[in-house]
């Protein structure tokens, strides 16, 4: 399947030169899925609303401090191909060309709504993210974008002392409440600049109740949730009417799942590929699957590497790291380090994933030899 019927010709485009407070107006007021920014005529990234989530930046800056290099599809490209554009280039809008002109732009909600019915087969707990960062109820604003930023994620579930889900906190959320004029009154009825802005309580903003999905739930059923709602994630929780969160799933996750291959071939998804400096692609592929064969049973259907840049340098080199995770027919297995440079982080994550991997083995290996001196056990 094509993007050809599911892109569109009607996008906004602006300058890179745009000031940024007409940015901000016109997200407010159009509510885009994203922006098409060009340079001199041509194009020359994207700006989604997730972009915007930046304290101290004024609105007299340029359109193009934000801008992101999304790349461009063909209008005939594959849909799975144009997914994981998308994941890897950590936008929900890319622009769309035929032949070497700009033709339009596809979103993410495009290809979801696409592809809903084919969805039905995968349940929650295939795809969901594991990993949750929550925030406590009583945090603070600026405490939440800064875990936004560290962690790479759209959305925190927000718990109450218990660690019981009481709402959740978006970047869109924040791209409301930053966007809104100054003499507005945010829940709570509270005032004030930016600073009292960052000081406001998570609550002040949250979102309550909270949608939620369960692991046994057709990722078809949860994604129709989120178009229907127009949202970009379900807090995942144990059981139905409970509080208690077990995961996250957002659109990305359901992209991302996209291109795993039927044939059950590994598929890897990169994150922050701007961040690869001394390695590619393939050595990445090649490194993942070296780990993988070190455990001849455990099949690989999809493994994501993330990399975060720190702020931290050594003689001009950023302190970077790295995340891997792998869905395979064992469960889920994952390793993380840091190091300067990515070639150097993504070793040093890939060393723990190996120790991981064989844990597991050891692991499956133990149970296995349970139940099988429990089947003799039975028999004598």
């Amino acid at each position: 399947m094509d993007i050809a019927e599911i892109a569109i010709s009607e996008y906004i485009e602006i300058d890179a030169d745009e000031r940024l407070g007409k940015v901000r107006s016109i997200f407010d007021r159009e509510n885009p899925k994203g922006l098409i920014v060009t340079r001199d005529g041509e194009y020359a990234g994207v700006i989604g609303e997730r972009d915007l989530v930046r304290s101290r930046i004024e609105d007299d800056t340029k359109a193009s401090v934000l801008m992101k290099s999304a790349p461009r599809v063909d209008r005939t490209e594959d849909v799975r191909e144009v997914a994981r554009v998308l994941v890897e280039g950590n936008t929900k809008v890319a622009p769309v060309y035929e032949g070497e002109t700009l033709w339009g732009i596809v979103t993410a909600d495009a290809i979801l709504d696409a592809v809903l019915d084919s969805l039905d087969a995968l349940t929650v707990e295939q795809i969901e993210t594991e990993d949750v960062v929550t925030i406590g109820e009583k945090a603070h604003v600026g405490q939440a974008i800064n875990r936004l930023r560290e962690h790479g994620v759209s959305r925190l579930p927000v718990v109450d002392e218990d660690d019981a889900l009481v709402g959740v906190l978006t970047t869109h959320d924040i791209v409301e409440f930053v966007v809104r004029d100054a003499d507005r009154q945010g829940r709570g009825d509270r005032r004030g600049d930016i600073d009292r802005m960052l000081d406001l309580p998570v609550y002040d903003l949250m979102t309550s109740p909270v949608l939620t999905t369960t692991d046994d739930e057709s990722v078809e059923d949860a994604v129709r949730t989120m178009l229907d709602n127009d949202i970009s994630g379900l807090v995942v929780t144990t059981t139905p009417d409970g509080d208690e969160v077990g995961g996250v799933l957002t659109k990305t996750d359901v992209l991302r799942a996209l291109t795993f291959t039927e044939e059950g071939q590994m598929d890897v998804q990169i994150t922050n590929v701007a961040l690869l400096d001394t390695i590619n692609r393939e050595e990445i592929v090649e490194g993942i699957t070296g780990v993988a064969d070190k455990y001849q049973e455990m099949q690989v259907h999809h493994a994501h590497v993330r990399f975060h840049e720190h702020k931290e340098k050594l003689r001009g080199t950023p302190l970077i790291q790295c995340q891997i995770r792998l869905r395979t027919n064992r469960g889920q297995v994952a390793g993380s380090g840091e190091g300067y440079g990515a070639d150097h982080a993504f070793n040093i994550a890939a060393d723990t994933l190996e120790r991981n991997v064989l844990e597991l083995k050891g692991l499956i290996a133990d149970e296995q030899y349970r139940g099988q001196l429990l089947r003799k056990l039975g028999e004598l």
